[in-house]
């Protein structure tokens, strides 16, 4: 999704104390940022304005999450929202934390000792072209660098509106070594999630009567 700069990004993101300007630095220690590091690691690829990840770290406290985005109006937009959600609710975000990174290059970022337990991807880019295939964020030679730092049975939870990128993406899944443990081309009529917290592009496509398509993958050894 483009979007707008937006001047005040930059500024709020570094006053905050859920943004992290320098995630390379927490390779191998994330559990040390969060107050409670014995509570397991979530992650979103790609949170874009932070509607489904501020919704998501605030109903599950017993959980830390880590969310990644490129661009600062996103992250920005992100921290907003969790902001205001955390608020009205009364509640510091001290299990949350935001972070600006490529995600082509989450290596430099993670590894085996961060043990994460699930990894969100939502509504990414399908890059249809087939020359640009490689960098679906769940294409085969990005799920590899996942389960490096994914923990023995970890999952990845996925969405999406096209149908192409959720056709291959279950061939990505299957090369990959993942086992799909649950599927649909109808999110809204099956719920395979334990409960589905609808982001902003799903309500959109959702409304144009485009059906969401989703599977739950585990990571098998």
């Amino acid at each position: 999704m483009r979007i707008r700069y937006k001047k005040w990004a930059r500024p709020e993101l570094e006053a905050s104390k859920f943004y992290i300007d320098n995630p390379e630095e927490w390779k191998g220690k994330w559990k040390d940022f969060f107050k409670n590091p014995e509570n397991p690691i979530h992650l979103e690829l790609g949170c874009g304005k932070g509607q489904f990840i501020s919704n998501l770290a605030i109903q599950n406290q017993q959980n830390n999450y880590i969310a990644i985005d490129l661009v600062d109006a996103m992250l920005g937009l992100a921290k907003r929202n969790v902001e205001q959600i955390y608020n009205e609710n009364n509640i510091e975000p001290t299990n949350i934390v935001l972070t600006r990174f490529d995600i082509e290059r989450i290596l430099l970022i993670l590894e085996e000792k961060d043990k994460i337990e699930r990894i969100y991807i939502n509504f990414c880019n399908p890059w249809p072209k087939g020359k640009h295939r490689k960098k679906r964020l769940t294409h085969t030679r990005q799920l590899e660098k996942y389960k490096q730092f994914l923990i023995p049975n970890g999952e990845i939870y996925f969405k999406t509106d096209d149908d192409d990128l959720f056709a291959s993406s279950l061939l990505y899944f299957e090369e990959s070594g993942f086992k799909i443990i649950a599927r649909t081309y109808n999110l809204h009529k099956d719920k395979i999630f334990e409960k589905n917290i609808e982001t902003e592009h799903e309500k959109m496509f959702t409304e144009q009567g485009i059906k969401i398509k989703a599977l739950i993958a585990k990571k098998v050894e």
